[in-house]
């Protein structure tokens, strides 16, 4: 049997990355007294990208990465003082932010001279490389710089200094978050122990350590052991100094921070402030664990290529400009969210709501001028919208959204599915026509919007949450409800199924349940076996009831948006929604009651 994932149209998935056979050729450059090993790939004609690799690795890692951008760059990958080919110089002097960024200006001056390159870093590498992108005298050289799992140390030190100045619970638990991430800094200022660690067992198991901890392969390196002894020095020689007594680093070129969101060691948190030192900033998150030039190679070289390109002159991709930081980190910053049946009601609210967040928006109805009408008002408050016409139950019209997305605007990260009608009377009263109309809308648009816009998430790699809008009715059995009740149950159980499929990919799925909500449902609710004039009247006496019951659909909107932010797997919203939920639990017998009683009144 095949998994909703498994099933995805080939215009949803990213092709299948090749690494294209490109050969590199090895040179060495000297820095004073420091040999380095330097790869290089491609035409030196076209512009230059510079790789700069982390503690314990080599030049090695990129291997994956660096043909995929040769076809259109000079790549150059070099072994940093003290790893892989490079010497390795005694003494702990050796290894400050100086003397790494003496060795970058060498790479450069002989290999790119006069000419600015641009810098994609990891781990160490990217440490190190902050250094470079806020150093005066590299000023013009670094046209633009894409950092991965390597924070500036300085920028750290001012972080830590905010939270202490002004704690709170939360800045608190980030702050000793990180400290429990990075215990492994602690150990390696210890004498003796790391180097030790490495001679003895660490050298030969590294391969088998990053398989079972990592999930990650990697081919077994001959250099291994030196390079986890040696580059020990890079933090004893500039990790106190850069936190202690932090110096004001800010940037003078463009800076793309990929975050993964599964890294064991660098928290997301460590980059929430960085638009105080990078006036050019964009923040991309991906999940993935730490090594992403390993696991995610393709990956990391797209996003690295669009910011590349928009900086050598192309327009920047809708997806780049929204991952671009202005000021203030909004909880949807970057975000974008796709909402159904956004002309209205609980739909509108969310799309307010979560662009008041700081996501962008794309309004989804039936309705053209709903739709357009909720995309204006986001518009008018300063965010970015789109509006589109679709019925949600039509398969091709459903995919032909998602192709736009993904083509257009890269993709969706937060999908809502709540386009939905209202249907009242029993089973014998409701005829396959209106059986027809209810699960077109309420059961096949939810599961058109879920399974294609998962799969494109699932193709992404970034992760993301599906919200769903299912009722308090999927709770509660009802004779007066039969064909609503069973669509919105059926919006849960597929929801609780998601949930537990796309885990593993960083997608969470949300059930949304709300009580008697006032959002005009009601006045177009079909009361099925009943006279025009009787579902008039009836709708009239429905809306009133709502009304008097005030629970209005931006309650709702604001339960969504926690929804997404503690990925919670079922929402009940209202008192009637929490009490159906409690008596479908544990006292059965009572929902069963309650099902007989008759409050249609016809």
């Amino acid at each position: 049997m095949k998994t909703l994932l498994e099933e995805a149209p080939l215009a949803l998935f990213e092709p299948a990355a090749t690494v294209p056979t490109i050969e590199h050729a090895e040179r060495t450059v000297q820095s004073g007294s420091v040999s380095l090993a330097v790869k290089t790939w491609g035409d030196p004609a076209h512009p230059t990208v510079v790789l700069v690799h982390g503690y314990p690795d080599n030049s090695e890692v990129w291997h994956e990465m660096a043909p995929l951008l040769a076809r259109d760059y000079y790549i150059i990958a070099y072994d940093v003082r003290g790893a892989g080919k490079s010497s390795s110089p005694k003494g702990m002097r050796n290894y400050t932010f100086a003397r790494l960024t003496d060795d970058f200006i060498a790479v450069i001056d002989t290999l790119s001279p006069g000419k600015p390159v641009h810098l994609i870093a990891h781990d160490w590498g990217s440490i190190q490389s902050w250094e470079f992108v806020t150093e005066e005298r590299l000023r013009g050289r670094i046209a633009s710089y894409t950092s991965c799992s390597g924070p500036c140390l300085d920028h750290v030190g001012y972080w830590m200094r905010a939270r202490l100045l002004r704690p709170t619970p939360s800045s608190l638990g980030k702050m000793l978050g990180q400290l429990v991430r990075s215990w492994y800094v602690l150990l390696f200022h210890l004498p003796i122990v790391p180097e030790l660690s490495w001679r003895l067992w660490l050298g030969r198991a590294w391969p088998r350590v990053l398989r079972r901890v990592e999930k990650t392969a990697i081919v077994p390196r001959a250099t291994q052991t030196a390079d986890g002894v040696r580059g020990v020095s890079l933090y004893r020689a500039n990790f106190v100094r850069s936190l202690f007594t932090p110096r004001k680093r800010v940037a003078h070129a463009p800076v793309q921070v990929i975050v993964p969101t599964l890294d064991k060691y660098v928290s997301p948190a460590l980059s929430e402030d960085l638009s105080r030192w990078v006036p050019q900033y964009w923040r991309r998150e991906v999940v993935a664990r730490h090594w992403l030039p390993v696991t995610h190679a393709a990956r990391m070289a797209d996003m690295a290529r669009e910011l590349i390109e928009h900086v050598e002159g192309k327009p920047e991709s809708e997806a780049l400009q929204r991952t671009r930081q202005h000021g203030e980190r909004k909880p949807f910053s970057g975000k974008l969210a796709v909402i159904t049946g956004a002309g209205s009601g609980i739909g509108r609210c969310a799309a307010l709501e979560f662009a008041e967040q700081g996501a962008a928006i794309v309004a989804v109805d039936i309705r053209a001028e709903d739709a357009e009408r909720t995309a204006k008002l986001i518009r008018l408050t300063g965010g970015k919208a789109w509006a589109r016409t679709v019925d949600v139950g039509n398969a091709e019209q459903m995919e032909a959204l998602v192709d736009w997305v993904g083509k257009d605007l890269g993709g969706a990260d937060i999908v809502v599915n709540n386009a939905g009608i209202g249907m009242a009377g029993g089973i014998v009263d409701t005829s396959e026509r209106d059986w027809q109309r209810i699960l077109h809308v309420n059961v096949w648009g939810v599961i058109h919007g879920a399974r294609l816009f998962a799969k494109q998430m699932v193709a992404r790699g970034q992760g993301g949450h599906i919200l769903n809008t299912a009722s308090a009715a999927a709770f509660a059995p009802s004779r007066d409800l039969a064909a609503y009740a069973t669509t919105k149950a059926a919006v849960l159980m597929l929801s609780e199924c998601m949930r537990g499929e796309l885990a593993g990919q960083g997608i969470g799925v949300s059930a949304i349940c709300p009580g008697f909500a006032e959002t005009g449902i009601m006045a177009s609710t079909v009361y099925t076996g009943t006279t025009e004039a009787q579902q008039a009247q009836l709708r009239a006496r429905a809306t009133k009831l709502y009304q008097l019951r005030g629970l209005k659909p931006e309650t709702v909107a604001k339960a969504m948006f926690r929804a997404v932010q503690r990925n919670k797997p079922v929402v009940t919203i209202g008192i009637e929604a929490h009490s159906s939920r409690f008596i479908s639990r544990y006292a059965q017998w009572l929902s069963r009651l309650i099902a007989r009683v008759s409050m249609a009144g016809h």
